[in-house]
């Protein structure tokens, strides 16, 4: 039996959706008006197209994702009402709580693209159901993956969200070193806990050109292990790790243009990240016919190699200037949606990886389409 990705899915990205909302979380007062009054002001005099297009597009995945987890035989047009109304609860609640926050506008608007958004995601997911093409993807997945394949295809989904918020360096997750240093002396400062925290006494150093394309290379190749470990055929594997590298370098890019602009979309390839992703796909070509068992464990140790040299470095000074885009300007809703899932996603991974030290396995691919 395979158990459906979608409920993961999408308390995950209900969670961030959370998040993104109510960022930064600081300034909470009472203005002294019901929290739902904002659902009788006039409609917004200042809007631009990406906060429109931003606010319906950011709740058609939960609308398609929950309508997905609700679905029963016989019931998919009830999954996709229920979807549909969860979806504009949860627009309806997170606007009230924006009331109590400075820095936040609640907005009637903002409401009623959230909750058309979230409609046709629903609506979506209900005519692929009628369509028969969420039944095809069942059979697919059952031919290409093994049972228990549904938390690697979750952080396989997440993967290209994680890379959405600028890299360090490319393929680079994980990097929380630093910020974390930071947040725990700020946090500590005027107590005697400060003394506990072992600050160091030396910079970092910043990566070396052949220590970014061996991090380049394990952070690209990371993807295609995880793949290994739920594939059932070689043949499949192939297809998987290529769709992988593809979605990933898209990603990059896509994150570059919105970072720099469009021209800008292809200038995070330097020569160590040639390099690197020519060596991720050698090393993903040598390693498609080890077992599953051996894939996890090489994938722990390709993790840990990986967040170790990343955070070994330290954030490049421009780079840190450009993430203020993301965090203070017109990308502020994606905020939650892309660094959380860029900084957490490898140690969700080595946690999901661990979990699956001590199950029973599936036999060695074979080989076959």
């Amino acid at each position: 039996m395979h158990k459906s990705a979608a409920r993961p899915l999408a308390l995950l990205y209900g969670a961030l959706i959370v998040y993104a909302s109510l960022f930064p979380f600081t300034g909470w007062r009472d203005q002294g008006i019901m929290p739902w009054a904002y659902l009788w002001a006039p409609l917004p005099q200042y809007w631009t197209r990406f906060d429109v297009v931003g606010n319906l597009v950011g709740y058609a995945p939960l609308g398609f994702l929950l309508t997905l987890a609700l679905s029963r035989p016989g019931r998919h047009g009830l999954a996709a009402v229920l979807a549909a109304g969860g979806a504009a609860l949860l627009s309806f609640t997170l606007e009230c709580l924006q009331s109590y926050l400075p820095l936040r506008v609640a907005s009637n608007l903002d409401l009623a693209l959230n909750a058309a958004g979230g409609a046709f995601g629903a609506l979506a997911a209900w005519v692929l159901e009628r369509l028969g093409a969420i039944e095809r993807w069942r059979r697919f997945r059952a031919r290409w993956f093994v049972g228990d394949s549904r938390g690697a295809l979750v952080l396989l989904a997440l993967w290209p969200v994680g890379l959405l918020f600028p890299a360090p360096v490319a393929f680079g997750l994980g990097q929380v070193y630093e910020r974390l240093e930071e947040g725990l002396a700020a946090l500590l400062e005027g107590t005697p806990f400060i003394e506990w925290l072992p600050l160091r006494e030396l910079e970092l150093e910043p990566l070396l050109p052949g220590a970014e394309m061996l991090c380049v290379a394990l952070g690209a190749l990371v993807p295609c292990l995880l793949g290994y470990t739920v594939v059932r055929h070689r043949g499949r594997r192939v297809l998987m790790a290529a769709s992988a590298l593809l979605v990933g370098v898209l990603a990059s890019a896509l994150s570059a243009g919105l970072t720099y602009g469009p021209i800008h979309a292809w200038s995070w390839i330097s020569r160590p990240v040639e390099l690197g992703l020519v060596a991720a796909v050698f090393a993903a070509a040598l390693l498609l016919a080890l077992p599953a068992r051996v894939c996890v464990v090489l994938l722990m140790a390709v993790l840990v190699a990986q967040v170790g040299l990343l955070n070994a470095a330290p954030q490049n000074p421009y780079f840190a200037i450009t993430l203020q885009s993301w965090e203070q300007g017109r990308f502020i809703h994606f905020h939650g949606l892309a660094q959380w899932v860029g900084w957490l996603w490898p140690y969700a991974a080595f946690a999901y990886l661990a979990t699956r030290m001590g199950r029973t396995q599936e036999p060695p691919p074979r080989i076959g389409p």
